[in-house]
């Protein structure tokens, strides 16, 4: 599994964040806002299933088998990185 086929989990995962982070939708729009969250969720979840799954990190999948998707993020984007060494 290499960093580029990782990119589009990469942007789905800082799409989430930034759905959670969007306080002025949550509050003006509670059901638009629940939508987005839905959405990316789902969209998340398609691409993790496209995952092969045993070439995968172990650490790396267990995040993503426990939905923490932070440090799912923080692997992929320190994902570089561990290439070089």
């Amino acid at each position: 599994m290499s960093y580029p086929e990782l990119i589009p989990l990469a942007t789905a995962l800082r799409e989430r964040l930034a759905v959670i982070a969007d306080h002025a939708h949550r509050d003006s729009d509670q059901a638009g806002h629940l939508q987005r969250l839905i959405d990316v969720s789902g969209r998340i979840d398609a691409l993790i299933s496209e995952l092969p799954a045993p070439e995968l990190d172990p650490q790396f999948r267990h995040y993503l088998e426990k939905k923490s998707y932070d440090k799912a993020l923080a692997w992929i984007e320190a994902a570089p990185e561990k290439a070089d060494t």
